[in-house]
Parts: structure tokens; C-alpha cells; sequence
């Protein structure tokens, strides 16, 4: 079993669960708050950890309350810390999201200390093969860069997750093993959007560079090349409360499933289940379910295939 090694962002989110969500110039009043902790790489990391992975953090946050209290969280998920780095005189990264009364969200971040993350970071990711690389977006993209090429050389399986989007990420694509992307991320990755997320979109991806590819569709589920064929898997049937934290749950337990030996189907499978789990309580980190629920849960997902 090899392990997860995440190269990403560590946040405090600042949430606000609300009637609905503001249009622009517009206040909206009477909400609850709360602070989790987040950030797509931390999200990611401790729903590797709760799928069973060993897994390890490399990032940074400021020295600050919320820098230490990010640490503590990941600690005690069982995430290696040693990666994360503690930088004086910058402020840990915060995300400011609104929920409204339906699941959906608006998020603003304030990156912080994950901005000052270095290419030498990337550089020496200490992955090996048999582990899993599991890269986002919310990291300078030369830093990914610099990540997913050390995960190549070293002969890890490298995952991106594109996600914030930047159409400029295209150019990391060829040493990407595997491309996890909603359907607005693909869109702007191949600059026009598809009425359909189809084989020929797939394949459109896979033209860019990485060798798999998988796009969530929402309550729509999944559409996946495997670098052979197009397939699609339903969404776990489930009420929506908080889609907060969906996608970072599908992604850690996918790279959890893969790190663990799985074939891509079988970990596509744990992670829809995982990401369903997730938009059925509030939260990014606080909604991100343990193994045994993901067993428990798979055979709601069968039978709705």
C-alpha cells in the first residue's frame, strides 16, 4: 500500500449559513456562523486520512491562531505534518463562504501563507513509486508544477485536481496521470463549454495531456475516461444540506482508493460515495465521512446503478 503525499493549501473557512445568498451590493442578514478548517489540500488530506491512507501534508501557514489550529486538525486525523511549513509575519489562508438554504455556496479566499509556498517544495515531494501525488490549484502554479514533475520522475501516480481553474494549468497536463475536474473547470480548461460532458469531451481532455481523466457532474455523478473507454457512474441518491467540501471528499478517497491498490472503478466508486456523504451534513472538513461509512454506504450506490 502506498501512501498519499498532498501538496496544497491549508485554510480556516469562515462560514455564514444563510436564507440566500447575496446578489452583488446586497446584504443579507440573519445567518449562523461558524470556522472549520479547509482549504482544498487540508480537505483533501484528512479525507485520504478517514478513507484509511497514510498520508502526509506539504504546504504552508502563517504563525498565527488559525495556522495552529489547521496543524492541530491534520494531526489529529493522523496527517503527517512535517511538510508544513510555519512562516512568521504572513497570515494563515482564510476562505470566506456563504451557504444558502439550498446547499449552495459562494466562496471568496484570501490565500496567505499558501502563496508563499516554493518551487523547492515541489521539488522534493518525497513521494516514491506505489504513492499517490494529489495536486490542486489553490498553490502558485509553478510550485505544481514543479510537484507533479517530481511525481513523475519518482514514479508516483500524479493526480490534479484543477481546481480553482486556471485555463493556464493546461500546460501541466502531460505529467498528469490522472485530471479530476467539475464541468465548469473542464469547460474552461478547453475553452468553450459542451452540452454534454460526452466520450468526445473526454477524449478532448485526455488530448491535453493526462492519461486519465474524471468529471464530476453533481448530483449528475461522474464521467470518466479511463484511457481506454468512457463510462459514467450515478451520484449517491441523497438530500442535499452543504455541497461545501464535495469535491475535495471525492478526491482524497479517490487518491485513499488508488494509493490502496484499487483499480480506477473501484476508487471512482468510493469517492462518489464519499462526495455524496459530504453534501449531507455542513462543513468541508466536518462533513467528510470515515471508511466504514463509505462501506456501509456503497451498495445505496449500486443499486442506483
Amino acid at each position: 500500500m502506498g501512501r498519499v503525499l498532498v501538496l496544497g493549501s491549508i485554510n480556516s473557512d469562515l462560514v455564514v449559513r444563510i436564507a440566500r445568498l447575496p446578489r452583488p451590493g446586497e446584504t443579507v442578514v440573519g445567518g449562523e456562523f461558524a470556522v472549520y478548517g479547509g482549504g482544498k489540500g487540508a480537505n483533501q488530506a484528512i479525507a485520504a486520512a478517514r478513507a484509511g491512507a497514510a498520508v502526509a501534508m506539504i504546504g504552508c501557514v502563517g504563525e498565527d491562531a488559525y495556522g495552529a489550529e489547521r496543524l492541530a486538525d491534520l494531526q489529529r486525523e493522523g496527517v503527517e505534518t512535517s511538510g508544513v511549513r510555519r512562516l512568521a509575519g504572513v497570515a494563515s489562508g482564510v476562505a470566506l463562504i456563504g451557504v444558502d438554504a439550498t446547499g449552495q455556496n459562494l466562496i471568496m479566499v484570501a490565500s496567505g501563507a499558501n502563496h508563499q509556498a516554493t518551487v523547492a517544495m515541489g521539488e522534493a515531494l518525497p513521494c516514491a513509486a506505489g504513492d499517490v501525488a494529489l495536486l490542486q490549484l489553490e498553490l502558485p502554479l509553478p510550485v505544481v508544477a514543479a510537484g507533479l514533475a517530481a511525481a513523475r520522475r519518482r514514479g508516483a501516480l500524479a493526480i490534479l485536481n484543477a481546481a480553482p481553474v486556471d485555463p493556464a494549468a493546461a500546460a501541466l497536463l502531460p505529467d498528469v496521470d490522472l485530471l479530476v475536474v467539475n464541468e465548469i473547470e473542464a469547460a474552461d480548461l478547453l475553452g468553450a463549454a459542451a452540452d454534454e460532458v460526452d466520450a468526445a469531451v473526454l477524449r478532448r481532455l485526455a488530448a491535453l495531456g493526462p492519461r486519465q481523466v474524471v468529471v464530476t457532474l453533481g448530483g449528475a455523478g461522474v464521467a470518466v475516461w479511463d484511457g481506454a473507454a468512457a463510462w459514467r457512474l450515478p451520484a449517491l441518491p441523497v438530500t442535499p444540506v452543504d455541497t461545501t467540501g464535495a469535491g475535495d471528499a471525492f478526491c482524497g478517497v479517490l487518491a485513499a482508493g488508488l494509493a490502496a491498490g484499487l483499480d480506477l472503478a473501484g476508487a471512482v466508486r468510493r469517492g462518489v460515495v464519499a462526495g455524496g456523504l459530504a453534501v449531507t451534513r455542513p462543513g468541508a472538513q466536518s462533513s467528510l465521512p470515515a471508511r466504514a461509512e463509505i462501506e456501509a454506504a456503497l451498495g445505496r450506490l449500486e443499486s442506483a446503478t
